[in-house]
């Protein structure tokens, strides 16, 4: 039956960045259709692990700090550890830092493509290994609407985006022949902590939803039914597409 290839039954997943927003979001959705779910964040993802175990779920928490590169090591061998394999990686984890592009520092600059590009391909290619090794897998990377269009005042954050774009065509092309699949979704305008100075300046939101055919901002839960089905075998002959959940954002 078609709806079998959606779950996640005996899969196991980890998430990025799962202690809020859309981590949180992607991680109770991917919960719900079946899979353990491995949640990392710098901070206590007790909000999370709450909201699985409520209807019964299974999660762990891992706390990491992505921005360092020994987190790549800890992610995957914390989640082997606790469930013996990984079917699933959810790249969510990034930050967004607004500054006119004459000011940008190189601190500021580097900060951002660590967390944003960097570290995406770190824990790509960690997680590759084992899938290659296991027989398969499924990846998914946030990308953005930024991976589509420029923005203003965030150079940084366009570029990384963008750059996880290509790479998720990248290594689709690399890894689709080890029946590994390659996928991003980018999500349009989110009220999420990234957006909280947009949606605070009165005239900018309104501006922004005017823009949205949908009429609103997007939510964690609008990003469920893409995470769940790029995590699913329904969605085993797609690789190294960007899928936007945008409200329309991009068809305007």
């Amino acid at each position: 039956m078609i709806l079998d290839k959606f779950s996640l039954k005996d899969k196991v997943a980890v998430v990025t960045g799962a202690n809020t927003g859309l981590g949180q979001g992607i991680s109770v959705a991917l919960a719900q259709a079946g899979a353990k779910v491995c949640g990392a964040a710098r901070r206590s993802c007790e909000d999370t692990a709450k909201k699985i175990e409520d209807f019964g779920g299974e999660f762990k928490e891992i706390i990491a700090d992505l921005s360092d590169r020994k987190s790549v090591d800890i992610l995957l061998s914390e989640a082997l550890e606790a469930y013996g394999r990984v079917d699933i990686l959810v790249n969510n984890a990034g930050m967004i830092l607004r500054e006119d592009s004459v000011n940008v520092s190189d601190e500021y600059w580097y900060k951002v493509i660590e967390l944003n590009q960097n570290t995406v391909f770190f824990l790509c290619r960690e997680f590759g290994k084992h899938f290659i090794s296991q027989g398969g897998g499924k990846i998914i990377n946030i990308a953005s609407m930024l991976s589509f269009q420029g923005g203003i005042r965030v150079a940084s954050y366009c570029a990384s985006k963008s750059a996880v774009a290509g790479l998720t065509k990248a290594l689709a092309n690399e890894w689709a022949k080890y029946n590994i699949n390659v996928n991003a979704i980018a999500p349009g305008y989110m009220a999420t902590n990234n957006t909280s100075q947009l949606r605070s300046d009165e005239d900018r939101s309104e501006a922004i939803i005017e823009r949205i055919p949908a009429g609103r901002w997007g939510t964690p839960e609008d990003i469920a039914g893409a995470a769940v089905f790029l995590s699913s075998e329904a969605s085993s002959y797609i690789n190294g597409f960007t899928l936007a959940v945008d409200g329309g954002w991009l068809a305007r």
